[in-house]
């Protein structure tokens, strides 16, 4: 059901193969870009992605790091010809304050914006539910307030059994699909159907747990427990730890750590720091979490219930800056 992009995966500051945080999360024909670094632009279109239906953000936190790059892009959305008819950034307070004073002070300071920009103020709930999924604002101690991760979550449903559609003699056509969409059918030869007589038993969808930066992780655990793919920082090492907790962040370890105790399926680790070879990230982390993985930029996974992360193969130049791999 669920998808996430890569975009942008360096802490703080960009290295020469890694930009500022941003990833997009797909769900069906849905689209959801989280954060957007300096350099975002860049990044949609070095991906292949494109702009097209790109339009509703989640803004983490109030960091330049994780918003700066609106500026640019919504700049380009207002004037781009794509069909675009308007804008939905959510974020805490402290996040909109400073992307309202970007937009509307800076990039738009004295012209009328072509198209509505909607500023939303997140809240920890549910804030996003359709037909198939929902998204979830989970609140993250990080440095300020209004921080938030987001949890997006598939509907169950309940399969539809095609041998017992076969031995009621239900043609293939309208009628099944009704059946597998909730409503009873009634047959050419008069018999009703419902639709418990072909469906099995609901079957939990897929999880996806996405958190940014924070301090702690104890506190997330349960919002986070059973997903089957989380993201999460680890900007430092735990050699570092006490670095780590003053400037509001975690490590590989705590990150690891974290996934085994919530029952995770797969670990991606975001936003690593210049300072570290990737290889000594993952060696950490894979000591208390056996499938964790360091996200690059333009990775690309694919979630399924129950099943591990499947990571979606792009051609590009595996390139070095310096920072080993592994």
């Amino acid at each position: 059901m669920f998808e996430i992009l890569f975009l942008g995966t360096s802490a703080a500051a960009p290295s020469v193969h890694r930009g500022l945080t941003a990833n997009v999360v797909l769900a069906g024909e849905h689209r959801f870009l989280i954060d957007c670094g300096e350099g975002t632009q860049r990044q949609i279109l070095k991906s292949g992605i494109g702009f097209k239906r790109l339009t509703k953000v989640f803004i983490t936190h109030a960091h330049l790091d994780h918003l700066l790059g609106l500026g640019g892009l919504v700049s380009t959305f207002v004037r781009w010809e794509g069909g675009i008819d308007k804008i939905e950034i959510w974020g805490g307070k402290s996040a909109l304050d400073r992307i309202e004073a970007l937009i509307f002070g800076v990039v738009f300071r004295k012209e009328q914006v072509a198209i509505p920009i909607h500023l939303i103020d997140l809240q920890p709930e549910r804030f996003i539910t359709t037909d198939k999924f929902s998204v979830t604002a989970v609140p993250v101690q990080h440095r300020g307030g209004g921080c938030f991760g987001f949890v997006f979550e598939e509907r169950q449903h309940r399969p539809f059994q095609a041998e017992k559609a076969e031995a009621l003699g239900i043609p293939a056509g309208p009628e099944r699909g009704k059946l597998v969409r909730g409503q009873a059918v009634t047959l050419a030869d008069g018999r009703h159907i419902t639709p418990d007589m072909v469906l099995g038993e609901a079957v939990a969808g897929s999880k996806l747990a996405y958190i940014g930066d924070t301090a702690r992780t104890d506190n997330l655990v349960e919002a986070v427990r059973g997903a089957d793919v989380l993201v999460i920082e680890a900007t430092f090492l735990d050699s570092e730890a006490a670095e780590a907790r003053r400037f509001g962040h975690i490590t590989a370890r705590q990150a690891a750590e974290l996934a085994a105790e919530a029952e995770v399926g797969t670990l991606v680790l975001n936003h690593v720091s210049r300072r570290y070879r990737e290889r000594d990230i993952i060696k950490e982390a894979r000591h208390y979490f056996a499938d964790s993985y360091v996200a690059r930029d333009f990775d690309h996974f694919r979630l399924k219930r129950g099943h591990p992360a499947q990571k979606v193969e792009t051609e590009r130049e595996d390139e070095d800056d310096g920072t080993e791999r592994g």
